[in-house]
């Protein structure tokens, strides 16, 4: 079921991103009356048409999901056993002024780039639940610790920028991270006290760990709640021992667990032996023995040696603090536009540290890693998929604007040289263009292809 649930979302959101790309390109074509003759879904051979409108434009769902495009009336195109209409010739796209063909060929990105404004301004607009920024206890000598954060601390402005939860925290703290820098933080104790720390980035970004949470590498994560037993599984450990659903765990062996993590990590280190589980019921202390199962497993599947770890059984629930960010709808859409030009230059500028060898080519993702992270925030719920269908439709418009041919940015490229030498590149510089451009993608393509499965098999 999870497998299908995640091709599921994968299809919508990539349906969706393509349709709204070659849709810009469709309607900014017919703006300019160039005459369309196939809007294709996918790559390949049609597995369904149908024509529609006065040209009778063939609207097609092709046989590799994975792109769609829009052909357009153009003479270089046209099979010499089949001349174009000289009443058609005006409207071939090769025919059009330079302004319109770099308006065509503009608008399939701009799409992508207006509906990651449009979903971010309907989730500012109807709010959206995040955690707030309120953080653990920092690990010993990370720069977290250094710099003088404690535990319960709660983020309230990062280089003087306001922070309504963790998301915005993280956002503008992975900033710092990117750019190897200081960065200022005001904080609130869990008494109300307000103070400013600084904390030193340089030197943090994860070059070659793709999986690697940055953060982590600061020292800053989420404050976690005091855990509370969930669902306890028949004939478990932890039925066996008396534990019920709603119990409050305080400690394990004698030492305090203020957090879930702390929990799990004290059961698994525990296979077979026993341990005592102090919780809080209805008010009430109790002392409850338990010995966990000892049950064999690999080292997060990287190696052939098993290992015994503890398991009692035993859903661990406690709700993180939460607060609901909500923009009037002017402010949503200000915020939107924000986010999705922000998101476009971060974009960017990893691309760029990829290219210059200052982070590792490991980090470019392909459609399996993005199907299945599609599956995982659907999982979530509609404002996590929703988000994570906004963030893949920047990269896909800022990946088609990249200067390479074969994308709408390498055509751009033609078009402003076009404009700068008075008259069209030659047929044989743009076919060499085209050639070095494929192989470029296809490269791409490959080493994107070979991270995804090396994070599936790893």
């Amino acid at each position: 079921m999870n497998i299908l649930h995640t091709v599921a979302a994968f299809a919508v959101a990539l349906g969706v991103l393509i349709v709204v790309h070659e849709l810009g390109h469709y309607l900014v074509a017919r703006w300019c009356d160039v005459k369309v003759l196939r809007f294709s879904i996918g790559f390949g051979k049609p597995l369904w048409a149908r024509r529609f409108g006065r040209d009778q434009t063939e609207l097609a769902i092709s046989m590799i999901p994975l792109g769609g495009y829009v052909a357009m009336l153009d003479e270089r195109e046209a099979a010499p056993d089949h001349p174009i209409d000289p009443r058609d010739l005006p409207r071939a796209f090769n025919r059009q002024h330079v302004r319109k063909r770099i308006a065509i060929v503009l608008a399939g990105p701009a799409a992508n780039l207006l509906l990651a404004i449009a979903l971010y301004t309907g989730l500012n607009s109807m709010g959206v639940e995040e955690p707030v920024a309120r953080l653990a206890a920092p690990a010993v000598d990370t720069p977290a610790a250094r710099a003088g954060f404690r535990d319960g601390d709660r983020i309230v402005a990062v280089d003087g920028t306001p922070v309504r939860s963790w998301t915005d925290a993280r956002w503008l703290l992975l900033q710092a991270v990117l750019d190897e820098r200081s960065t200022r933080v005001g904080v609130e104790g869990m008494h109300g006290a307000s103070r400013e720390l600084v904390l030193d980035a340089q030197g943090l970004q994860t070059n070659d760990d793709p999986e690697a949470d940055a953060l982590a590498g600061l020292g800053l994560a989420l404050h976690r709640p005091m855990p509370v037993l969930g669902r306890v599984e028949p004939g478990s450990p932890a039925e066996r021992a008396g534990l019920r659903e709603g119990d409050r765990v305080v400690s394990v062996n004698g030492i305090y667990t203020d957090n879930a993590a702390l929990f799990v990590d004290a059961i698994r280190a525990s296979p077979g032996r026993q341990i005592t589980i102090d919780v809080v019921r209805n008010g009430q202390p109790l002392h409850v023995l338990a010995v966990p199962n000892a049950v064999e497993q690999r080292d997060d599947g990287r190696t052939s040696n098993a290992r015994a770890i503890g398991k009692l059984g035993v859903a661990i629930g406690g709700r993180l603090d939460t607060v609901v960010v909500k923009y009037s709808l002017i402010d949503s859409v200000s915020n939107a536009v924000q986010r999705t030009w922000e998101m476009s230059i971060f974009s960017v500028r990893m691309l760029g540290k990829m290219l210059i060898g200052q982070l590792s080519i490991k980090h470019l993702s392909g459609p399996v890693t993005i199907a299945d992270y599609a599956g995982q925030t659907a999982r979530l719920g509609i404002d996590a998929y929703v988000s994570f269908v906004a963030l893949i439709s920047i990269s896909l418009g800022v990946l088609n604007l990249l200067p390479i041919p074969m994308l709408d940015g390498g055509h751009l490229l033609y078009y402003l040289a076009e404009v700068l030498r008075g008259k069209p590149l030659s047929d044989r510089i743009m076919m060499l263009g085209q050639r070095a451009g494929l192989t470029v993608l296809v490269t791409m393509m490959a080493i994107a292809l070979f991270n995804d499965f090396t994070r599936l098999l790893t």
